[in-house]
């Protein structure tokens, strides 16, 4: 998550249930956060092993999907609303409905800007469908004009369901911000959202018989390749070691101190390009990735932002590296080349940029684009040492096997032999008390590989799609949980059952007539 937080405590193999604070201390971000991630693993992981990997409640399983081919160019799908899981995480597709405007003439009767009654009735313009498409999804940024996002032109094919979470703050999504605080304070906390994107996959890609057409038989071989989608095939470490020439630095740290930095950080080493060793890239940033500045407007290569920063922290100078980006750039996870700022004009809020943002980033406003400030150079900077040569499209390049060094004695080393994938990113605290980094270690205090703390992509298949027929629907439903109160319990109802066979047994016995004695014979001789 790219937000401004000191670091992230959670760990699930710890079984942590909740967070307890206590009273007279200090109130930490790490500590709340880790309280929602408890709560949400929690919450999940009982969907998860309720529902399964994926289901939608009976009655309202959103997700239904329907191929349009009739009227368009292009083949589009039509994406029914409702609710569906995926590993225990919500997805809703119901489309919200356009409000109804009051009007604003005291006299009911408002005028346009002819002087005319507004209230007349006008031809209906088009309306609201009450459901998503392929090609207007919210989250998935779909461009007809590339033939990467159309829909396979070969049948057979899957549309799943692609699902995951990302931060969002101010510089996004301005209501966030409380105006109250004034221009000058920053934003307070940040959000994280659940995207879902429904996508395709052509049916050579599944590892399924041709003409296979067996419900249980696509889901297992769509397991198989989100499985093998969602494993992480790299591994990176991280320590602290005091550079050579520490010495000769001001004494704003202890001598012995590994973590030369001035300040506590929270480093982000982020994959930008993916691929092998050969072609993947890399950048990091001390703030995790949170100094960002909202465009007012774009002209050529000068930005004009709505802020400059607050402070030497958060600001922008000449040389740093900048990320172009908005809520369509960020959806499609395609990483474009960073770009150097050239010059800074202070009075005027703006930027020069090496070079002129991609065509397809940045031009539309209601995409709320921003600057994102990456903080690995070409050359040292402000005195730090670090290793920032050979950039590729403004990132740094990966390799594997050796120890490269970023700033301040922090250095990373990515396991060889991986394969990266855009957006997997590591976070590394640096914390000046123990002149240290904070990551784990065996018994012989040596760093150890881990995986990537995220993007975390969740699947699941929704439709075989066959060409004009109805699709089949591979999404499975489950039902309430919930019955009839008995009017009694069961051990009351067995008591009252056995009381009513003993009232008609009773009852039988007293209907039956009573046997009448033998009379006397009239010719038996008195006594």
């Amino acid at each position: 998550m790219h937000a401004d937080l000191s670091r992230i405590t959670f760990r699930p193999e710890r079984h942590y249930s909740a967070v307890l604070a206590q009273q007279g201390r200090v109130q930490l971000d790490a500590d709340a956060n880790e309280q929602t991630a408890i709560q949400l693993h929690q919450l999940r992981t009982l969907a998860a092993d309720l529902i399964g990997p994926h289901g939608g409640p009976a009655g309202a399983t959103g997700f239904a999907i329907q191929l349009d081919s009739r009227s368009h160019e292009l083949d589009d799908l039509i994406i029914g609303g409702g609710r569906y899981y995926v590993d225990g995480i919500l997805c809703d597709a119901d489309r919200p409905a356009p409000g109804d405007a009051v009007d604003d003439d005291p006299d009911g009767k408002d005028k346009d800007a002819d002087g005319k009654d507004a209230s007349a009735p006008r031809a209906a313009g088009p309306r609201t469908p009450a459901h998503w498409t392929y090609w207007d999804q919210p989250d998935a940024h779909r461009d007809p004009e590339r033939p990467g996002d159309r829909l396979p032109t070969a049948f057979p094919y899957l549309a799943y369901l692609k699902v995951w979470e990302r931060s969002v703050t101010a510089a996004e999504d301005p209501a966030l911000r409380e105006v109250a605080l004034g221009p000058a304070m920053p934003d307070t906390a940040a959000r994280v959202k659940v995207v879902w994107q429904v996508l395709a996959l052509p049916g050579s890609e599944l590892d399924v018989a041709e003409g296979e057409t067996d419900k249980d038989a696509l889901r297992a071989a769509f397991r198989r390749w989100a499985d093998e989608q969602s494993a992480p095939k790299s591994r990176m470490a991280a320590r602290s070691r005091r550079p050579e020439r520490a010495d000769e630095d001001p004494c704003t740290v202890r001598p012995d101190a590994r973590y030369r930095g001035p300040e506590n950080q929270l480093y982000r080493v982020e994959v930008h390009e993916g691929g092998t060793a050969g072609e993947a890239t890399f950048k990091w940033s001390r703030e995790n990735g949170s100094v960002v500045f909202p465009v007012d407007g774009l002209d050529g290569t000068w930005v004009e932002l709505a802020s400059l920063g607050g402070d030497g922290r958060t600001d922008l100078d000449v040389g740093d590296r900048v990320e172009f980006v908005d809520t369509a750039y960020t959806g499609r996870g395609e990483p474009l080349p960073l770009l150097r700022v050239e010059e800074v004009d202070l009075p005027g809020r703006r930027v020069r940029l090496s070079a002129e943002p991609e065509s397809g980033v940045g031009r539309r406003p209601d995409r709320h684009p921003y600057l994102r400030r990456w903080d690995h150079h070409e050359a040292p900077r402000r005195g730090r040492h670090g290793a920032h040569g050979g950039l590729k499209g403004g990132a740094v390049r990966i390799e594997e096997g050796r120890w490269l060094p970023l700033e301040d004695g922090v250095e990373v080393h990515f396991e060889p032999g991986g394969t990266y994938r855009p957006g997997d990113h590591w976070l590394i605290p640096a914390r000046t008390v123990t002149g240290e980094v904070e990551w784990p270690v065996n018994a012989a205090r040596r760093p150890l590989l881990r995986a990537p703390a995220g993007i975390r992509f969740h699947y699941a298949p929704l439709a075989w799609v066959m060409g004009e027929g109805v699709p089949s629907d591979l999404r499975l439903s489950f039902g309430p949980l919930a019955t009839a109160v008995p009017v009694a319990s069961e051990a009351e109802l067995a008591a009252e059952a056995e009381a009513e066979a003993e009232a008609r047994a009773l009852a039988e016995r007293e209907a039956a007539p009573e046997e009448a004695p033998a009379e006397p014979d009239a010719e038996a001789p008195r006594t």
